[in-house]
C-alpha cells in the first residue's frame, strides 16, 4: 500500500470514528419547529441581490417516524433575470438523520429537481429515474440538514470534525474546521459567532470540492448569521441573517 494510500484509509477511519461518537443529538436542540430566519443574499459575480429563509416546521410523520420538517428558500436576480433555489429535508430529530430531501433549483436557461427517499436503517437511497444506492452510514444527513447538524456540535476552538454522513457516499467525506470567532453586523445586531470552515464534494455545484464559510452565533442557539460560498458559475455568494 502507497503512502498516499495509508494517508486516505487514515482519513477515512477518522472520518468514521467521528462521525459514530458525533452521531447522537444533544438532549436538547438549538432549533425546533416555529424557528424562522431571512437572510439578504448577494451574488457577486451576477451583481445581483436577493432574499431568502430558513424554517422549520412539523412535527410530520414519514414511514412512522415523527420528523421535523427543514426548509430553505432563496432567490436572488437581476431585474426580471432570477435564480432560486427550494430545498426540504425531513429529519428524524431523535437520531438526527435524514428520511426525505427535495431540492428545487432553477436558474437562467435550467432548471434541476431532486426528490430522495433515505432508508437509514437499511443503509439506502432512492431518487425515483436519478438512480438509487447504497449510504455509508445508519445516520445519513443531506446537504441541508447537515447544517442543522453542525449546530449540534460543540466547536471547540481550532478543532477539526471529519464526516461520513452524506446519504450518498460520492460526497464524502465532509470536513468542518473551527476556524476563530468573529463579530458579525446584521440588521443593526451585532453578533458574537464562531467561523466554520466546511469543505463538501459537490460536482453540480462547485465542480469538485466546495467551501462554505458559516458563522455561527457563539451562544446555545447557534443561529446562522452569515453563510458564503464560492461557486464557478456564480462566484461568491453571501447570505446575511436579516
Amino acid at each position: 500500500m502507497t503512502g498516499v494510500m495509508v494517508r486516505t484509509a487514515v482519513v477515512l477511519l477518522l472520518a468514521v470514528a467521528s462521525s459514530r461518537l458525533l452521531a447522537q443529538p444533544p438532549a436538547r436542540l438549538p432549533f425546533a419547529p416555529g424557528e424562522r430566519a431571512t437572510y439578504q443574499v448577494r451574488v457577486a459575480k451576477m451583481g445581483a441581490r436577493g432574499h431568502g429563509s430558513m424554517w422549520v416546521d412539523g412535527p410530520e410523520v414519514v414511514r412512522g417516524v415523527q420528523t421535523y420538517v427543514l426548509h430553505f428558500d432563496s432567490e436572488a436576480g437581476v431585474g426580471p433575470f432570477k435564480a432560486g433555489d427550494r430545498t426540504t429535508s425531513w429529519l428524524d430529530a431523535q437520531r438526527m438523520t435524514s428520511l426525505r430531501f427535495t431540492k428545487r433549483e432553477h436558474h437562467l436557461f435550467s432548471h434541476h429537481d431532486d426528490d430522495v427517499e433515505i432508508y437509514p436503517t437499511q443503509r439506502r437511497w432512492e431518487a425515483g429515474a436519478a438512480g438509487k444506492g447504497e449510504s455509508p452510514t445508519d445516520a445519513p444527513l443531506d446537504e441541508l440538514s447537515f447544517l442543522y447538524f453542525v449546530r449540534t456540535l460543540p466547536l471547540d476552538d481550532d478543532s477539526l470534525h471529519l464526516f461520513v454522513r452524506h446519504y450518498d457516499p460520492d460526497r464524502n467525506p465532509v470536513s468542518l474546521r473551527v476556524v476563530g470567532k468573529e463579530a458579525i453586523e446584521a440588521s443593526g445586531v451585532t453578533f458574537s459567532t464562531v467561523i466554520v470552515e466546511m469543505r463538501v464534494r459537490d460536482p453540480r455545484h462547485y465542480r469538485g470540492e466546495g467551501v462554505l464559510r458559516i458563522n455561527l452565533s457563539d451562544d446555545e442557539r447557534r443561529i446562522l448569521v452569515r453563510i458564503e460560498s464560492v461557486m464557478p458559475e456564480y462566484g461568491k455568494t453571501v447570505l446575511t441573517l436579516d
